[in-house]
């Protein structure tokens, strides 16, 4: 495992930066940018994964990298590693539609798990409701809350090539406490079952979902009526109010 740092083809080099599945402070904020006015970076760049990636020369990179844990802020894992966590805003405080906490889970997730070696990285994501803002079937490990506090969750998802798979769903209405298990569980799989630097979801293309289907007694079964997106199941079926002939 190594840090996300690379050359760009201007010469200078990109600073991968790791916050709280893309939230920050105020106070982080302006630290930032303050490290970053002191160190010289040219751009500070917002990524896809909810990163921040600072562009600079390479001299300055030491400089920059040594003030991030003052600002709660860590240079990104890369290279057999699981990676920066992707999550909506979907809680009760922020998204209207988030019929479960995404934004916390997102963010214990990532505490936990950032940096733990694997055969090739894994991305995680978590989304709030059915509309996936973060790409949730697209990730190695996608989390989708249904609400009354459970998750779906899918595997073997890979969006960062030509051609994209979408995950399948491996488990269903999880229980909050109940998906750090269960990623335990496919981290573990993933890592016996799994031939050098071979993608998860080559993995589980290769196997099936089989191999990591959970095992009796590892998550609790959760009969809790779900809450439901009508307006968008709606919309996923052709019946939305502003469809036309």
């Amino acid at each position: 495992m190594g840090m996300a740092i690379f050359k760009q083809s201007n010469g200078m080099y990109a600073v991968n930066i790791v916050a709280s599945c893309g939230v920050l402070t105020p106070d982080q904020l302006a630290g930032l940018g303050k490290a970053a006015r002191d160190c010289g970076v040219f751009r500070l760049k917002l990524t896809t994964r909810q990163t921040i990636v600072a562009v600079l020369d390479k001299e300055q990179i030491p400089r920059l990298v040594e003030r991030l844990p003052e600002l709660g802020l860590a240079v990104s894992p890369y290279g057999g590693a699981v990676r920066a966590v992707k999550a909506c805003a979907g809680n009760a405080a922020l998204c209207p539609r988030a019929l479960g906490d995404a934004l916390d889970l997102g963010i214990a997730i990532q505490e936990q798990y950032l940096g733990r070696e694997v055969p090739k990285d894994v991305k995680i994501a978590v989304a709030g409701c059915p509309r996936g803002c973060t790409d949730p079937l697209c990730a190695d490990f996608g989390i989708v809350a249904r609400g009354a506090g459970t998750f779906d969750v899918f595997l073997g998802g890979r969006g960062g090539s030509a051609k994209p798979v979408h995950g399948q769903l491996l488990a269903n209405r999880v229980a909050r406490e109940d998906i750090f298990p269960l990623l335990n569980h496919v981290l573990e799989r993933y890592t016996a079952l799994a031939q050098p630097k071979e993608r998860l979801s080559a993995v589980v293309a290769r196997l099936g979902l089989d191999p990591f289907l959970p095992p009796p007694g590892l998550i609790t079964a959760d009969d809790a009526q779900e809450t439901v997106d009508e307006e968008f199941l709606a919309f996923l079926g052709g019946k939305g109010s502003d469809q036309s002939g």
